[in-house]
């Protein structure tokens, strides 16, 4: 695209990253800068282009930059260098759909009932990519859903692509002997699904310059189970040499670990092969950080590296072989299933920062709104980050909430029976659905508090527990703090719960115009219609 002034988009881009100036540094005189109002087809000059690499249930301590002491993750910590982490991340729910909802919302579940697998947001529901492209934007889907209704997509999403036949795991009859979902490796780095889908983004990106901007949204599916990583990956990681993992039958869990580890066949299962587990899974999170590399090489080789944004971040973790668990469960809320990384590097920001306070996942919404130059017209909750990508400081007072599980009055909500590797999964929650009961939690800096009625609930401390082994929800020594927590949790929902449309509804009664009733005598018919021909 072209300006009036004879600039490229690019050219403005750079220009606003050399003299650290741009759009998103702007106040309200940057709608100044629209060429017409923000609606579809319009453009908003200087609108960065917008790359969201989502890798699906990544954990953020398994990063490099995170602090892992063991994973090679060069191209995520590079990128945490090159513009700003987010340390304290937390998703709003801890399985695929529901935390995507909340992601392209800014509504946490209990707005509007988003729980499931299988209520995707629908065309009246707000998302972020309707807004986009109403913005301007072009915006490419290449991978899994988990998020929008079919009938969502025409009006949200300019192009979309996805590799069929996902369910292979979900099929046939439940394999033999415990379900840890570990699967041989092994397999060419450029034979899989994400990276068929990355090529798919590498021709986007090699385009010529187009009039709009656009955004591209990767949802992939490494490193989530099977564990299973290609060639070089598989054996990256040897699981003698690694940490030590949560110990399962810890006191004071929710029941729902005894019940999985029983419905899996875990208890089988020795430390050395939850180790196995665990370096499987570091392997697939450096496989998606090899991706990350080589999406971050074309974007230098094609030159949109000066005027793109790059946010990288997760649905929610895995439990990877901790508590003596494997994937997730709808009703887990420990950190290494909600804590999720965050990592933007945006035209003009700020380079090396680390924002330490809690932010949330769906804080990605408004955020890249707000660089793209326009906004939500939906009540939502989320915050953009915009500041700290400019080096602010994030809110000290602020915390994360959570939320989990389906309570057996809503059925619709549990997911049907499947086989192969979720065989067990699935029966567990449907034959027992006291494991998947609704929860809830608040995290601040220091503490975690999760909420079960009817079920255990936990607090801890995480300055001296920050694996979340010892629960302190009866000591007295933390009532206080347990107090304090549960009334926050309870005002969060009390101001969140619930969303009116933003449409009304006249309160008169309508008219009513009477139907005559006229005798429907099947030979009068016949009369009428034979007179008629």
């Amino acid at each position: 695209m072209t300006t009036r002034s004879g600039v490229t988009r690019r050219e403005l881009l750079r220009t606003a990253v050399a003299t650290g100036t741009g759009l998103a540094a702007c106040g309200p005189g940057a709608l100044g800068a629209y060429e017409s109002s923000p609606t579809r087809g319009s453009r908003l000059v200087g609108q960065p282009n917008l790359i969201l690499f989502f890798p699906d249930e990544m954990r953020a301590d398994a990063l490099g930059c995170h602090g892992n002491p063991v994973v090679k993750t060069p191209n995520l910590d590079r990128l945490a260098r090159e513009g700003t982490r987010f340390a304290n991340c937390h998703a709003q729910f801890p399985v695929c759909a529901a935390s995507r909802c909340s992601l392209l919302t800014g509504w946490p579940t209990s707005v509007r009932g988003h729980r499931s697998l299988y209520y995707l947001l629908r065309p009246e529901d707000p998302n972020m990519f309707r807004y986009l492209r109403n913005a301007g934007y072009d915006v490419f889907w290449f991978g899994k859903n988990d998020a929008l209704a079919p009938q969502t997509f025409q009006d949200s999403v300019t192009e979309w692509y996805d590799v069929p036949e996902r369910g292979a795991a979900l099929r046939g009859n439940r394999p033999p002997g415990p379900t840890t979902m570990l699967l041989p490796g092994g397999g060419d780095r450029r034979s899989t699904t994400d990276y068929e889908l990355l090529q798919r983004a590498t021709r986007i990106l090699e385009r010529r310059e187009s009039d709009r901007p656009f955004c591209i949204f990767l949802p992939l599916i490494q490193p989530h189970p099977p564990y299973r990583a290609p060639a070089g990956f598989d054996t990256l990681y040897d699981p003698a040499a690694l940490p030590p993992l949560v110990p399962p039958g810890l006191p004071g869990k929710p029941a729902f670990h005894a019940a999985m580890r029983e419905a899996y066949g875990l208890s089988a299962v020795t430390d050395s092969q939850f180790r196995q587990i665990r370096a499987t899974y570091y392997g697939q999170v450096s496989y998606s950080d090899w991706l990350l590399g080589e999406l971050l090489e074309t974007l230098e080789r094609t030159g949109r590296a000066a005027d793109t944004a790059v946010v990288v971040s997760s649905d929610h973790g895995d439990y990877a072989g901790d508590y003596g668990l494997i994937e997730k469960w709808p009703a887990g809320l420990e950190s290494c299933l909600t804590h999720v990384p965050l990592i933007a590097r945006i035209p003009g920001g700020a380079s090396g920062g680390i924002c330490r306070e809690m932010v949330e996942l769906y804080d990605i919404m408004p955020t890249l709104l707000e660089l793209a130059g326009t906004r939500t017209t939906h009540t939502h909750f989320a915050r953009s980050l915009l500041p700290q990508l400019h080096g602010a400081a994030g809110d000290p007072e602020r915390a994360a909430f959570s939320e989990g599980g389906y309570n057996i009055y809503e059925p619709q909500a549990f997911e049907p029976r499947l086989g192969g590797l979720y065989g067990a999964k699935t029966d567990l929650q449907n034959e027992h659905p006291e494991t998947v009961a609704r929860c809830a939690s608040v995290r601040s800096p220091r503490y975690t508090y999760i909420a079960r009625p009817g079920g255990q609930s936990e607090l801890y401390d995480l300055t001296h527990d920050a694996q979340e082994t010892h629960n302190l929800i009866d000591s007295r020594a933390h009532a206080a703090t347990r107090e304090a927590l549960q009334i926050r949790l309870m005002d969060w929902y009390i101001n969140t719960t619930g969303v009116p449309p933003p449409d009304k509804d006249p309160r008169d009664t309508p008219p009513f115009y009477p139907t005559p009733t006229h005798a429907s005598d099947p030979d009068e018919i016949r009369k009428i219609l034979d007179g008629a021909r």
